[in-house]
């Protein structure tokens, strides 16, 4: 067992298998609030209104035509980088197959949030597209094309464009689409313990009723061949677990609560995580 409590206050407490490597931290991250929004938004090229006039689901011929063009780059180009610069494996995929009946009205994925390649390693892990409620500032900077059209749409603080919002989902649900969702909301960069879920994931679950897939990436020591590119940055690896299904049965509040539990366990465990430094959740 190894305890990574001298990387500081962020690390309390925290233990993992002896074949599991940490990262050591590339800046401070607060110990008092696991939220805390860390990385900055590149540039702001354009203003935005997220209200009831934002096309939070956009029907459009020419959406459709650059969100295709967007995924053949992801899928030809995207993954093979991915393959090559961080080394991404990719372990538990025969949960999928063995459950893809599970998914025939839609499915979520839920990650912990560690970098700018997180999300397409989820899409690169389990082969599908997928629909992701993202913060709305990140729509007005420099990558707010690549945002929407890899399936990103912005949380609005308007309620106008909250119902909105809600009824985007609501069509993509009826569609049988698959969404993702971090619930540690705001990314942590190549941090390993895995941080507290807000608990907007496991609602959105429960009122579709759809099973919900937990993926963590956790962290390799760059070696050999990968020292080509850059020596600070870790190689990562995916895993997926076994899917975990909402009992519409039970009162909402009281289901929200335990699948938040149930993942955030399953993601501690596949993680390799003996002692995590934070709880399922701080409310």
């Amino acid at each position: 067992m190894k305890d990574y409590s001298h990387y500081g206050p962020a690390y309390k407490d925290f233990i993992v298998k002896d074949d599991v490597f940490v990262p050591a931290p590339m800046e401070v991250f607060p110990a008092d609030n696991p939220h805390t929004m860390m990385i900055k938004v590149r540039g702001h090229v354009r203003d935005l209104v997220f209200d009831d006039s934002y096309p939070y689901l956009d029907k459009s011929l020419k959406f459709r035509i650059n969100r295709f063009f967007v995924y053949t780059v992801v899928r030809v180009i995207v993954f093979f980088v991915n393959r090559v610069y961080y080394g991404l494996r990719i372990e538990g995929r025969n949960h999928l197959w063995k459950n893809r009946r599970l998914f025939r009205d839609g499915a979520m994925t839920i990650c912990n949030h560690i970098g700018r390649w997180d999300m397409i390693s989820v899409l690169q892990a389990t082969q599908h597209r997928s629909w992701i409620p993202m913060y709305r500032n990140s729509f007005m900077g420099k990558d707010g094309y690549l945002m929407k059209h890899v399936g990103g749409i912005p949380v609005p603080e308007d309620r106008s464009g909250l119902r909105c919002f809600n009824e985007a989902f609501d069509e993509l649900h009826r569609r049988k689409q698959w969404m993702h969702i971090f619930p540690e909301s705001c990314s942590w960069k190549y941090y390993s313990p895995v941080r507290p879920f807000k608990i907007g994931a496991f609602n959105m679950a429960y009122k579709y009723n759809i099973p919900i897939i937990p993926c963590v990436i956790s962290f390799r020591e760059r070696k050999g061949f990968f020292r080509i590119f850059r020596s600070d940055e870790p190689l990562m690896t995916i895993h997926i677990g076994e899917p975990v299904l909402p009992d519409i049965n039970r009162p909402r509040k009281e289901e929200a609560a335990r699948l938040r539990e149930v993942c955030h366990a399953h993601m501690v465990e596949m993680a390799g995580i003996i002692h995590n430094t934070w709880p399922a959740s701080i409310d």
